[in-house]
């Protein structure tokens, strides 16, 4: 029974990584974002927000509403929830906020809580920043208030 290092082997896979990380360099200079940039190349974009409270319409029935104004510096993870500062119900009118709907406040089981169900807690899931910004692609949808 042979010991040791199998030679072969490894001299081969080292051929192959090496091989395969100059291919990908040599690619990586025709890669270009959606908006026709070099990726790696710094895009300055003008700030894009809405004023606060200037809203938007929705696209479609059922869309969650946009926010409108920066979520960045708000924290959402396992136990904390910064947007329940001023959107939960207990808080909404201090802040002169919209309330959550009572389906934020339902469980999968369908029972009313008190607090935020978990399947409703992390609200950038369905909730985003409104902006105006040109599409990246071209796009035909209208919305229904629209048609």
């Amino acid at each position: 029974m042979k010991t040791g290092v199998p030679w072969k082997a490894i001299t081969i896979m080292a051929v192959m990584a090496i091989s395969g990380l100059t291919a990908l360099s040599a690619g990586a200079d025709e890669v270009q974002s959606l908006r026709g940039v070099q990726v790696d190349e710094p895009v300055v974009m003008e700030p894009t927000a809405r004023p606060k409270n200037e809203r938007m319409q929705r696209a479609y029935r059922q869309q969650p509403p946009l926010v409108p104004h920066k979520v960045a510096p708000y924290q959402i993870d396992l136990k904390v929830n910064q947007c329940l500062n001023c959107h939960d119900w207990s808080n909404a009118g201090d802040h002169n906020a919209p309330t959550l709907s009572m389906t934020h406040y339902t469980d999968r089981d369908g029972k009313q809580t008190d607090a935020v169900a978990g399947n409703r807690w992390f609200c950038t899931q369905c909730h985003v920043p409104q902006v105006n910004a040109e599409p990246l692609v071209e796009n035909e949808f209208k919305s229904s208030s629209e048609r």
